[in-house]
């Protein structure tokens, strides 16, 4: 860790967490060339490899699903998920990976809902996040309808969505409907900076994650996330026995 440690070390473990007691990370973008993750097959590889190596049994991959940037339908990333899979198994990592898609709760969100064209993991678990300029003016009606259909609702990285820094009852609000909350790990290791840390540690504080996921893009995410493995709020949260991550 180095000069990592010498900077944070009063909030900094001396060992490394385990990852491998999480068993599975949710949240990534290893899918070559349909979003803005790994760009190559050779890239995702690496990053799968390196999750292997940290203990993970299985990955649950979720590229982007946008109505304006990155129009992905379930045919093409499942389409994609054929090809990882079988470059994992022919470069014999031992993992398991599924995909499933991050949705942005965008104007074209409600047609993609009425079609049922949705792709969900382990059950109906669905994984959405908010624009970081505005929150949709229909997201309740979203996550309403959603969990009318049945759907688990969980909000990807809460932590980043600045609009409501300091407007804690926005997320108290999410949580009174049923809305899960998703922590990016890398958020723990000062990804996003420190405001993003911060918020962060409080959610964890006042108990509201219930999965942590890695939203791997490149082997930049893959060092802050190797690098949240000493931080003692990251911990704190693997103790809590709130981590719903190892049912997955």
């Amino acid at each position: 860790m180095g000069i990592y440690q010498a900077v944070f070390g009063g909030s900094m473990l001396k060992e490394p967490l385990d990852f491998g007691l999480l068993k599975t990370d949710f949240h990534s973008h290893l899918i070559p060339g349909i979003d803005d993750g790994a760009k190559s097959m050779v890239d995702a590889l690496g990053l799968i490899r390196q999750f292997s190596e940290l203990g993970f049994r299985k990955l649950i991959t979720t590229p982007h699903i946008q109505d304006e940037f990155y129009k992905n339908t379930p045919e093409i990333i499942l389409a994609g998920l054929d090809q990882v899979k079988t470059a994992v198994k022919e470069t014999g990592i031992g993992i398991e990976i599924e995909a499933a898609a991050e949705y942005l709760l965008d104007d074209g969100f409600a047609q993609k809902l009425k079609n049922k064209e949705l792709l969900t993991f382990s059950g109906k678990y669905i994984l959405v996040e908010l624009s970081y300029f505005s929150p949709h003016p229909n997201l309740l009606s979203f996550i309403f309808e959603l969990q009318i259909e049945g759907y688990k609702v969980i909000l990807a990285h809460p932590e980043r969505y600045s609009y409501w820094f300091n407007e804690m009852k926005k997320f108290v609000e999410l949580k009174n409907r049923g809305v899960m909350f998703q922590l990016n790990t890398v958020s723990l290791s000062g990804h996003y900076g420190k405001d993003v840390k911060k918020l962060a540690e409080k959610f964890i504080d006042l108990g509201l994650y219930e999965f942590v996921g890695s939203d791997m893009h490149n082997q930049h995410y893959m060092d802050s996330f190797s690098k949240a493995r000493y931080e003692k709020s990251m911990k704190k949260l693997m103790d809590s026995g709130k981590l719903k991550n190892n049912q997955l």
